[in-house]
């Protein structure tokens, strides 16, 4: 028997500490979409793609868009499943299967809600992401123990009205702290 209890972190942010070197993850702040005793799935919220923009999916995938919703940026969403395009938006949630992240936050992964983006019919809040993060049972949160992350419940104004080079500092201040005093030194008691 398992007497192991698990404490669900979807719809928490992980906040990657200073000390974090992980290319993939340095200074990142993560949104938890699906947190199980088998696993975690999340999004990166603040890193855009240089040069990759919604027209570059919309023709690779052969959908119709207006000019207007051609330069949307693409978000690099972790080093898994990079061929995949996963869509972090708010409501409504009637684009065909999604996961709920919570009551006003939603993940989906079809064609139909890329195809409303591009024709301005989709949500109002969403972010456009190629790839996702994933950790196995008890790796994030051996992590967390290692004091490569923070976490705090998720906030929609992190990922929809900052600036994505604002993000992680936004978050960061979310949790009362001074983004300026954050260190990587672990205090153990």
């Amino acid at each position: 028997m398992n007497d192991k209890i698990h404490m669900s972190l979807k719809g928490h942010f992980l906040i990657a500490m200073p000390g974090l070197l992980d290319p993939n993850f340095s200074r990142s702040v993560v949104c938890i979409c699906e947190h199980t005793g088998e696993g975690s799935l999340g999004l990166v919220v603040n890193r855009a793609y240089p040069t990759l923009l919604s027209k570059d999916i919309f023709e690779e995938l052969g959908i119709d868009y207006l000019p207007e919703k051609a330069d949307i940026p693409i978000f690099f969403g972790g080093p898994v499943h990079m061929d995949e395009l996963f869509i972090l938006h708010g409501p409504p949630f009637d684009w065909g299967p999604s996961v709920i992240i919570v009551p006003s936050l939603a993940m989906s992964n079809n064609r139909a809600i890329l195809e409303a983006i591009a024709l301005g019919k989709g949500p109002d809040a969403f972010q456009i992401t190629l790839g996702c993060s994933g950790w196995g049972p008890d790796q994030m949160e051996s992590e967390m123990m290692e004091n490569a992350w923070l976490s705090t419940p998720l906030s929609r104004d992190v990922i929809f009205d900052f600036d994505v080079d604002a993000r992680w500092e936004a978050a960061v201040r979310k949790l009362g702290i001074d983004p300026a005093r954050l260190t990587d030194a672990a205090g153990h008691a």
